[in-house]
């Protein structure tokens, strides 16, 4: 480990005497009970830092983030002009040791990655990020190669995000830090125009005023209004004043630039609290239709930023304890567990769902979580009787809608739910309100993708569902809606398709037992007899209740037709002979 003081010459030059006191206490106070409790010995002090090692690269983890986050809390009342933060870097390498001092290139690494992380941050290599990741909650962003002084081959660098808490800070005018919403925040700074050409300003203010509309359609999110967030508009700002005087955990901002017949779109989305980067991106277009283009990039933006937010959110919430959980960190942490597609996970999930209900009944988010859950119970791991779990979910879906009725998500929800009890048209038109209400929902999309699949519009409903991945790459029913593609592209007949869509989803989650019928089905249908075989037996001993469920039965949201499809399929693959054998 190798930290140093960041701006220790600017502190010193500033109040030299101040500065040493200050600088002593928080080691007493917060660097050395910190490497200390995590078996950490400083080899050297150096005046502004210092260089220590561990016995482990996951203790060094644990200590680096422990007292930055307490030299954070120990200056958060700081003016920044004087306020003290260490920069940290993390390396594993063999190392030469003297009486008080260690050598090698373990050490200049780490020397290295310290200089480039930012102020209260920790930089790591990639061989500690491999060692703790599994063993340590942290987020981190990666922040790729970089080349370093004197360092011959590039190293892998990693960021560790350090959560600061709760903050009691007052702004410097005296204005109380607001108190951050329940669920995830963001405000949009006015893009800055960097043309110097004043009449590009109606393009960079459009993008904002767009992209600030488009995100206060996503019902998980809390999004500033377009007349607070502008007031910055012209003005040099600390993104952690911004977090603190509008109450957002979330900035993003961005710039403008006009060259020629092109346009240029930079954006970035901050961290308040940190500073940290959770999401930047660049967009090149041709300015042949302004309007187009305005329309285009407030799309790719808005499209980008709501899956980075709900990403950043999820890692903020299982780095919770469970016990100091709130409604919306016990929700999140319900979705980590449902993305994983096990039954075991998703019994893990409901327990959440019903912890962020009992702490906060009017949350509508875990009602519609809870019935979803409840359905895959039913459809995926026959955990509940199907007709308890559609009555319920069904319920649990109309009690989110009538706690905010323009709620998209929940909208979207009671669609899916008219959709198990086979009510197909009603369904949708709960689902297409909810995209009326917003558009880039991508939980809608992925609902009207499988409703359109078993209304006979399979081609539509695999578009939907590629849409749906698109939105959301990391959507917690991503399992289910691979699985619904396979299924489409089956009832289109595009059978070599189907398979190599069920392909991806086993790659994906090699456990997820649903699958194995729809590849036989169509290995059946092509006539490749051994390998079907060898799928049939899978999708029988792998899931029997779901193979009883779906084709001994026909599941209520299956047209008749589309049922004798997959039965026809699966006798060609081998299944006539066991049919009347009870297997």
């Amino acid at each position: 480990m190798a930290a140093d003081v960041a701006g220790y010459s600017r502190l010193m030059h500033n109040d030299e005497e101040a500065t040493h006191a200050k600088l002593t206490a928080l080691f007493a106070g917060g660097v050395e009970p910190a490497i200390a409790e995590h078996g950490g010995r400083i080899v050297k002090n150096t005046g502004d830092g210092f260089l220590a090692e561990f016995p482990s690269a996951v203790e060094a983890v644990r200590a680096a983030m422990q007292f930055q986050s307490r030299i954070n809390e120990l200056t958060s009342d700081d003016a920044e002009d004087r306020r003290i933060l260490f920069r940290v870097g993390l390396n594993i390498g063999d190392i030469i040791v003297e009486s008080h001092d260690i050598f090698g290139d373990g050490v200049n690494i780490a020397a290295r990655l310290e200089s480039i992380a930012e102020p209260g941050g920790i930089c790591i290599s990639q061989t500690v990020f491999n060692h703790a990741r599994d063993k340590v909650p942290f987020d981190v962003e990666e922040a790729g190669e970089k080349t370093l002084k004197n360092i011959a081959r590039p190293v892998h660098v990693y960021r560790i995000i350090i959560d600061p808490g709760p903050r009691t800070a007052t702004l410097k005018r005296g204005v109380p830090a607001l108190a951050l919403p329940d669920k995830p925040s963001v405000a949009v700074l006015p893009l800055t125009n960097m043309s110097g050409d004043p009449e590009q300003e109606f393009v960079s203010d459009g993008i904002a005023e767009d992209v600030i509309t488009a995100l206060s359609r996503y019902p998980s999110l809390f999004v500033i209004a377009r007349n607070s967030s502008f007031t910055y508009k012209g003005r040099a700002v600390d993104v952690r004043q911004v977090g603190r005087e509008l109450g957002v955990r979330y900035v993003l901002e961005g710039s403008v630039r006009k060259a020629g017949s092109r346009i240029r779109v930079t954006a970035q989305l901050i961290e308040a609290a940190t500073s940290n980067h959770v999401w930047a991106e660049r967009y090149d277009r041709d300015l042949a239709d302004v309007f187009a283009v305005q329309d285009e990039l407030t799309e790719a933006v808005t499209t980008a930023i709501a899956p980075a937010i709900a990403d950043a959110e999820l890692r903020r919430a299982m780095r919770r304890p469970p016990g100091s959980l709130d409604a919306w960190a016990a929700y999140q942490r319900g979705l980590w567990h449902l993305s994983k597609a096990t039954a075991d996970d998703d019994e893990i999930a409901e327990n959440f769902f019903r912890q962020a209900i009992d702490l906060d009944p009017t949350f509508g988010g875990s009602y519609s979580a809870l019935g979803l859950y409840q359905l895959q119970a039913a459809a995926l791991y026959q955990k509940m009787e199907l007709r308890d779990a559609q009555r319920s979910a069904e319920a649990l879906a109309r009690r989110a809608v009538a706690l905010d009725g323009a709620d998209a998500e929940a909208r979207s929800c009671l669609g899916w739910a008219l959709q198990a009890r086979g009510e197909a048209e009603d369904a949708l038109a709960e689902i297409e309100r909810a995209l009326s209400m917003s558009p880039n929902l991508a939980i809608a999309h992925g609902h009207r993708g499988a409703t359109l699949i078993f209304a006979g519009r399979p081609k539509e409903g695999v578009m939907a569902l590629n849409a749906c991945i698109r939105l959301d790459p990391r959507d917690p029913y991503l399992a289910v809606r691979l699985l619904h593609i396979a299924c489409g592209l089956y009832f289109c007949g595009e059978y070599e398709a189907s398979i190599e869509a069920a392909k991806r989803l086993i790659r994906s989650y090699p456990d997820f037992p649903m699958i194995y019928r729809w590849t036989a089905a169509a290995l059946g249908q092509l006539g490749r007899a051994a390998e079907a075989k060898e799928e049939l037996e899978k999708a029988i001993s792998r899931a029997p209740g779901a193979f009883d469920m779906y084709v001994r039965n026909r599941a209520p949201w299956f047209r008749p037709k589309d049922h004798a499809h997959l039965v026809d399929g699966l006798r060609k693959a081998g299944w006539r002979q066991w049919e009347n054998k009870g297997r």
